[in-house]
């Protein structure tokens, strides 16, 4: 991610998993349970809760215990007493058709994306993402994407931190020039109840590449 100031941050979206304690005899699982994951950078973290409906009062079971919160956001140092981004780097090879694209993916080989575009506020963003869903025709020649989550920025959100901004989405191409995602947003299901949902669309126009990995 390319901010307007030119610095550039790379931030990483772990794994989903439920809200739990730890080192218990029994009752392992929290009620309310909610969907867990972590966004992280080098310095900075946002860990994203999502119960059954959004803005929910969960009380702490002591003062020992952090406030639950929908976003927390904070220093990683602050947080843990170690931390790193253990990040593997691999040979990939850029598949610059349709052809090859769908050789790849009928050929059972990893597939990565990435889709860079500018942001309103004049920076840039680059999301690379592994393709868990494609759709393939080697009738047609043609290939469509539908893979997340990913990490999409919403500066309406309006958090003072840059990372605590983002929103999960999926995100689907078919083509390099543009993307469509679906964005996880509240969304009024009845009378003032809202509820965690991919609801809200958005196209981006940009560059998407995709690449074989191995």
């Amino acid at each position: 991610m390319t901010v307007p100031n030119g610095n550039s941050v790379d931030y990483v979206l772990s794994a989903s998993c439920k809200t739990e304690k730890v080192a218990v005899d029994r009752d392992i699982w929290m009620t309310p349970n909610g969907d867990f994951c972590v966004v992280s950078s080098d310095q900075h973290f946002m860990i994203l809760n999502r119960w059954q409906q959004c803005d929910m009062k969960i009380e702490r079971e002591s003062d020992q215990m952090a406030a639950h919160a929908e976003r927390q956001v904070g220093v990683t140092t602050d947080a843990w007493t170690s931390h790193c981004l253990d990040i593997d780097m691999v040979e990939a090879r850029v598949l610059t058709s349709n052809h090859q694209i769908v050789e790849a993916a009928l050929g059972k080989c990893p597939i990565v994306g990435r889709t860079e575009f500018d942001l309103e506020d004049g920076g840039r963003c680059l999301i690379e993402y592994p393709v868990k869903t494609l759709n393939a025709s080697d009738q047609h020649l043609n290939y469509q994407i539908d893979t997340g989550p990913v990490l999409y920025p919403d500066r309406s959100i309006g958090h003072q931190h840059f990372i605590g901004n983002f929103r999960l989405a999926f995100i689907a191409h078919h083509c390099p020039q543009w993307a469509e995602l679906i964005v996880n947003a509240p969304t009024e299901v009845s009378n003032g109840v809202r509820v965690h949902h991919y609801s809200e669309t958005l196209r981006v126009d940009g560059k998407n590449t995709m690449l074989a990995v191995g």
